[in-house]
């Protein structure tokens, strides 16, 4: 095969070199001709494997070349017969739809069924077997449609070559050549399927995988906003539920404590109904404010509701809550001089342990002692 790697070079160099101008049949632009080639990864080498891997021998295609003034003189006889044929079945009828379309497949055709017999199988022949798949499967044509056309085409070919030659042994070696011929014609047109299906596929598994990590981080974010008090930006009452429940099983796990700050401001209604809920929304936002200043990286600063705040403390005992419980309403104070909080403080573990609604309830009669006391 080393004649047919000559010829190949030649004519990928001599396809390279003609301003498209020069090759009505081709895309104007070369590179989008040799991105193709490269796509299916098809060089020189790949297209002599192609043809060993068939037994197709340069004399097959030398014997092929040779018919060219046989199928030229039966070209629009062939071309008729098969759209005749083709167009006989109402899937295929519907796919071509009018006549400027059928117009413009017999001249397509009629190039294709030239290039069979034109002697030039290099880079050029391959690159139009390749888009010939492409195209085919753009428009959607299937594989079961494809293959019967071209077995139509096989059949027509064959007719018109038996009608022709005379020697049988010389028929018998030229219709060897034109199977063999189209079935690699056949296999670039499916490695376009294939590819194009693959291509296909790969490119809805990044949607997919797009949208699934645009869905997770929306998932996130909103799930953040649920569980979040948008006034102070503390956990809300779901989000706190969520963090006790949580730490009381690891603490229950570890044999550890956990203990509860509960702690609202004091006579918040007379602060809304003197100075309005703005101010009172400010208030909130202050206590907020200490309360996260105040924990340590481990707590869960929470918002209750209305103006009750409470914190969870992992691996705490009751006396490190009472300490961060006065930073609070030091931090508090410090912000507001004219206003109080109260605070109540309840602990559980690492023994024995409360229930979630159990240590909520200790902690907020803790903290309604306290408001008593002043």
């Amino acid at each position: 095969m080393t004649q047919r790697l000559a010829e190949i070079a030649r004519s990928a160099a001599y396809s390279a070199h003609i301003p498209a101008a020069d090759r009505p049949d081709e895309e104007p632009a070369v590179h989008i001709a040799k991105t193709l080639l490269e796509q299916f990864n098809i060089n020189e080498m790949e297209i002599i494997r192609r043809m060993e891997l068939l037994d197709l021998t340069q004399r097959e295609l030398d014997l092929l070349a040779a018919q060219q003034p046989v199928i030229e003189r039966k070209l629009a006889y062939i071309v008729a017969r098969f759209y005749e044929k083709q167009t006989a079945f109402d899937e295929i009828a519907l796919l071509i739809g009018d006549a400027d379309t059928l117009a413009r497949l017999r001249a397509a055709q009629t190039r294709y069924i030239q290039d069979l017999f034109a002697g030039d199988y290099g880079h050029a022949y391959v690159n139009g077997r390749l888009r010939i798949g492409l195209v085919h499967k753009r428009i959607g044509v299937e594989p079961k449609l494809f293959l019967s056309a071209a077995c139509t085409l096989k059949y027509l070919l064959s007719e018109v070559l038996a009608h022709e030659i005379e020697d049988r042994s010389t028929l018998l070696d030229v219709l060897r050549a034109l199977d063999k011929l189209m079935n690699f014609d056949n296999a670039l047109v499916f490695d376009t399927y294939i590819g194009t299906l693959l291509s296909a596929m790969e490119s809805a598994k990044k949607r997919i995988e797009t949208y699934a990590h645009a869905l997770e981080q929306k998932s996130k974010i909103l799930s953040t906003h649920a569980e979040r008090d948008p006034l102070t930006e503390l956990y809300n009452k779901r989000g706190m539920t969520m963090a006790l429940t949580r730490e009381l099983n690891a603490a229950q796990r570890r044999k550890s404590q956990v203990s509860l700050v509960y702690m609202d401001v004091n006579k918040f209604k007379f602060i809304n109904d003197t100075f309005g809920h703005a101010k009172g929304d400010e208030v909130l936002r202050a206590l907020g404010e200490a309360i996260a200043k105040s924990c340590r990286s481990t707590d869960f600063a929470c918002r209750v509701g209305g103006d009750e705040f409470c914190v969870i403390l992992p691996d705490a005992a009751p006396d490190v809550a009472e300490g961060i419980a006065e930073k609070i309403a030091e931090a508090f104070t410090a912000l507001f001089p004219e206003f109080s909080v109260a605070a109540g403080v309840a602990g559980t573990g690492p023994e024995q342990f409360m229930t979630e609604s159990e240590l909520l309830e200790a902690a907020d009669k803790a903290m309604y002692a306290a408001k008593r006391a002043v």
